[in-house]
């Protein structure tokens, strides 16, 4: 089911399809439905938020880490070493340094991650996954793959569909951890 999207004062109204529709072999003539890019900003946030929501629902439930605790494991864990320089992990997440301590405090108290410091200089701090890091890690990520696969179910979302979102999100700056998922 599509969300209906906004039409300009002057079309008539016509009622939301529900089912797919093709993509049109021309390019349509005068305004396009949703092309503001204010309101298409808005409703990629608003998309985003439902998301956040659905795993964050989850992953606490089960787990007792939210969904920013997961990204900063899963790009750990997909680092070199299962570690990774605070300020490099800062960068991946799009965070400040503070705000990657802050996050993985938690994380260390749990022992999810412990800190590291590097041999030749006592001032570089990594953050590392732990074994119970790895094997919590395992759990959540068979959790967030059923999330996702409950959010993008195949009734609503063709492999085409999420292809080509995926391709778009990446287009629009949201690219993922360094590695694919085993």
């Amino acid at each position: 089911m599509t969300e209906p999207t906004a039409r300009p004062a002057s079309a008539p109204a016509t009622a939301p399809t529900t089912e797919p529709s093709a993509e049109p072999t021309t390019a349509p003539s005068g305004p396009v439905p949703g092309a503001d890019p204010l309101e298409t900003a808005l409703r990629l946030v608003r998309a985003q938020a439902a998301v956040v929501k659905r795993f964050d629902a989850s992953l606490s439930s089960l787990h007792g880490v939210s969904l920013s605790d997961f990204t900063m494991l899963l790009h750990l864990a997909q680092a070199r070493g299962a570690r990774m320089r605070r300020v490099d992990l800062a960068d991946a997440l799009g965070l400040t340094a503070s705000g990657v301590t802050r996050g993985l405090a938690p994380l260390e108290r749990i022992g999810l991650v412990t800190r590291e410091t590097a041999a030749r200089d006592a001032r570089v701090a990594y953050a590392a996954l732990t074994p119970t890091g790895r094997e919590r890690l395992a759990e959540m990520l068979h959790t967030a793959r059923q999330v996702a696969a409950d959010h993008f179910v195949a009734e609503r979302w063709s492999p085409q569909d999420l292809g080509h979102l995926s391709a778009l999100l990446t287009r629009a700056g949201g690219t993922a951890p360094g590695t694919r998922l085993g």
